[in-house]
């Protein structure tokens, strides 16, 4: 890897390959902060060296809690203005490998169970769904009606699975019960996550997931519409 050019957040292009080499040899926790400050630029962008960073991390990751929640918040904002697309399309191998790491980890049910599927969303260039899936606990989505354009809030959680209108002063108005997709129906992106879900016993993620996919009624014009195919079209980014 020729690092030369391969800025982090800090504007050195030396700092990360000399930290790589510490984890690489030893624990290290604060080798480990300084690479997540570097890497990870807080909200959604990677530097360049982070995407640099990819494939050493993922060798690492196997045996390393560390590299493998660092690598997956990289693959998280693989779709960001980074500038080194090139760097990323190289190291496709490393990604692939990383994916059949994290779909292992999955199986295990491990207590960062939504963050690892999170990561792998992203290895499968579903970043939209990466950087916005929840546990399902305390989940909204606003978006338009596509028929009236009301703005709409979607709410996935414990306290109720509806559609609404947000009232600035009485909180979520004129609910509507979601309408959740059978399994059968689900499809591409949608039928992935839930199949992956159940698989591994996430038993209220799994709801979670077969209600995002499902269907809303808009509380101003009655009309009813799929919940991800309108949330998807006004948030998913372009993907170059």
């Amino acid at each position: 890897m020729n690092w030369a050019q391969l800025y982090d957040w800090h504007s050195d292009v030396d700092r990360v390959p000399e930290l790589l080499s510490r984890v690489e040899r030893e624990v290290d926790g604060e080798a480990w902060a300084e690479l997540g400050r570097r890497l990870i630029l807080e909200g959604d962008l990677v530097s360049p060296a982070g995407i640099a960073a990819l494939p050493r991390l993922v060798r690492l990751a196997t045996g390393c809690t560390e590299a493998r929640l660092l690598a997956g918040e990289i693959m998280e904002r693989a779709a960001g203005h980074h500038g080194v697309d090139d760097v990323l399309a190289a190291g496709v191998d490393a990604i692939a490998e990383f994916g059949v790491l994290l779909d292992r980890h999955l199986e295990s049910r491990p207590t960062d169970y939504v963050v690892t599927l999170r990561a792998l969303l992203a290895v499968r260039e579903q970043y939209h769904w990466a950087n916005v899936l929840g546990d399902f606990t305390d989940d909204f989505y606003d978006l338009s009606c596509p028929h009236c354009a009301t703005r709409v809030t979607i709410a996935i959680g414990d306290y109720g699975r509806y559609s609404a209108i947000r009232d600035w002063n009485q909180g979520d108005v004129d609910r509507r019960d979601l309408r959740p997709a059978p399994r059968d129906k689900l499809s591409g992106i949608g039928r992935w996550m839930h199949e992956t879900a159940s698989r591994d016993g996430q038993v209220v993620l799994a709801e979670g997931i077969s209600h995002l996919f499902g269907n809303a009624e808009c509380p101003r014009c009655a009309s009813v519409f799929t919940i991800a195919d309108e949330y998807g079209a006004a948030n998913c980014p372009v993907l170059r």
